[in-house]
């Protein structure tokens, strides 16, 4: 499903003392099957414009087309349920979102609640339990009695099991020590290419907006101020500074590895995942010299 932003703004509480201008001219296109990057500092707009993308908020100008799905500020949204269906939102701490007694129930909320029938809720819950890693031994016991990391997973199993072709990550790894922050990472980089997903990514990290985006889009003060790949967004330092954001720790270390080493590393050649392979290389060829 296509996601396109035209010329859109919201205005928080319009027309009292407490309005507040929240995004302006606002627009975009993110194609069906990207995994798209939405990077900010905080109250930049990145947390309104998601809201937009299943009907959270709906435009106060312009237009938001998802596939079919069309949202304006004139209009009361037609099929939202449906809508709804087809966009999970996985928030900052999903696991605060647990409420059932077993983690199988939890995880059927979704699926019961728009309709989907009883034989078709429990082939989603095994599959939803096994897509993020899960075992089927958990299903009968209490999401409280879990580990926070298997929380957060049952929670986004739960987002799973509604099936859906746009998947939005809103700072998915909030919380999370390095490894965790690794493997749910890398969890989403798997569903994305098995499912054939459109993944909407927000995020603090530098570090995976460069390693899993294909694009990303810089908003500031409610404004887009760009979309780019992320090689070529990131060699840009002092433009990403100008707008409250730093270059990835790693890409500064690989530059500080080529003025050292006097070498050069091949973004089209290698992937990030690569980089480690690549510097033991360039160690060995001057041990060796």
């Amino acid at each position: 499903m296509d996601i396109i932003f035209d010329k859109v703004g919201y205005t928080y509480q319009p027309n009292t003392p407490f309005e507040h201008r929240a995004l302006n001219e606002v627009s975009f296109h993110i194609p069906s099957g990207a995994f798209f990057g939405i990077i900010g500092h905080t109250g930049s707009g990145k947390s309104t414009l998601i809201q937009h993308l299943n009907g959270l908020l709906k435009p106060t100008e312009g237009q938001v087309k998802i596939g079919d799905f069309v949202l304006t500020a004139d209009e009361k949204p037609k099929n939202l349920k449906d809508l709804r269906q087809r966009v999970g939102v996985v928030f900052q701490y999903p696991e605060h979102q647990l409420f059932e007694e077993t983690v199988k129930k939890d995880i059927a909320f979704g699926p019961k609640n728009f309709g989907v029938p009883e034989e078709q809720i429990e082939n989603r819950i095994l599959e939803a339990i096994e897509a993020v890693g899960l075992s089927k031994d958990l299903l009968d016991r209490s999401p409280f009695d879990l580990s926070g990391g298997q929380m957060r997973r049952v929670a986004i199993a739960g987002v799973l099991a509604m099936k859906p072709k746009i998947l939005v990550l809103d700072e998915p790894t909030a919380g999370l020590d390095p490894r965790g922050h690794f493997e749910i990472m890398e969890m989403f980089s798997r569903l994305h290419k098995e499912q054939s997903l459109t993944t909407v990514l927000v995020t603090h990290s530098m570090e995976d907006a460069l390693t899993y985006t294909d694009e990303i889009l810089i908003m500031n003060q409610g404004q887009m101020v760009t979309t780019s790949k992320p090689l070529d967004l990131f060699k840009g330092k002092e433009f990403l500074r100008e707008v409250g954001l730093d270059v990835p720790e790693v890409i500064d270390f690989i530059r500080l590895v080529e003025t050292r080493f006097q070498v050069e590393f091949d973004f089209e050649k290698y992937s990030i995942h690569e980089l480690a392979v690549w510097l033991r290389d360039v160690v060995e060829r001057r041990a060796n010299q």
